[in-house]
């Protein structure tokens, strides 16, 4: 029997290899670990280096569940529904992809991606989420009128995330042992690839979200605000300068292809 991974419209739940695989929409932090789990044991069955970005988003998901568990967020429970709708964009998004539908250009620019080096499958993903979902979750949190209420605790999970890739950083030499000649070269350029930061894509989240907040036609600022998400996806895989260009090639060429060993190193404690 075929199994469809995730399917987001399916009553039923599937077992694969073990992992008992939600099949309707995440409805707490657990359920969303879950799901991220099926995901990434999928795509590492795969050998396809879609695991990369569900890999970090675990580990910012199972820190943001300690957060809440140890009271670190101003409202514990509202966090708790921040990051369920936030993780269930992603979910829904790859659903789609993986069913041949269209999700939004973002994700499409950055499931698409088979030839890139890791960092850059991880910014991808990173982009679409942060620069695109972040935004309307935090709105949908809350409801429109009380957006503001939330900014403290938005700043929070931006905070968790950052340090994550900061960690991964560290830690890519290990499947990438060029990675640093990339930011040598790009130090001052202003290239997506090299310049890409946490601290300015939630500050323009959290723009989108009271712009989202304010809309009338939601769908419409969710449409127009893809398109330059979009865009800066494919900034971060087609750097300007002729330079980097030449550097992310060689970078890529000598990281490790095997997915499962990336995959290990990022999944370390």
């Amino acid at each position: 029997m075929k199994v469809r991974i995730l399917s987001s419209y399916s009553s039923k739940n599937f077992d694969l290899r073990g992992i008992k695989i939600p099949t309707m929409p995440a409805t707490t932090i657990n359920e969303v670990i879950k799901e991220l789990d099926a995901i990434i044991l999928h795509e590492k069955q795969q050998g396809s280096c879609r695991a990369f970005f569900p890999i970090l988003y675990n580990k910012v998901t199972k820190r943001i569940k300690a957060g809440i568990e140890t009271q670190e967020f101003d409202d514990n429970a509202r966090m708790e529904k921040l990051d369920v709708l936030f993780a269930n964009r992603y979910i829904k998004a790859y659903n789609q992809f993986k069913d041949g539908q269209q999700p939004t250009a973002s994700w499409a620019n950055a499931f698409k991606i088979d030839e890139a080096m890791v960092m850059q499958h991880l910014l991808l993903g990173i982009n679409a989420h942060i620069n695109l979902d972040l935004g309307i979750a935090a709105a949908l949190t809350t409801g429109d009128d009380h957006l503001a209420d939330l900014e403290a605790d938005f700043n929070k999970i931006n905070e968790v995330l950052a340090s994550m890739v900061a960690d991964v950083k560290d830690r890519i030499g290990k499947v990438s042992p060029l990675f640093k000649l990339l930011e040598l070269v790009g130090k001052g350029k202003e290239d997506k690839l090299v310049s890409f930061s946490i601290n300015v894509a939630r500050d323009g989240a959290w723009l989108f979200a009271n712009e989202y907040a304010a809309a009338v036609k939601k769908q419409e600022a969710i449409a127009n605000r893809d398109v330059i998400i979009a865009a800066l996806a494919d900034k971060i895989v087609n750097p300007k300068s002729k330079l980097l260009q030449v550097v992310a090639k060689v970078v890529r060429f000598f990281e490790v292809k095997d997915v499962r060993k990336v995959a290990a190193v990022l999944e370390a404690s």
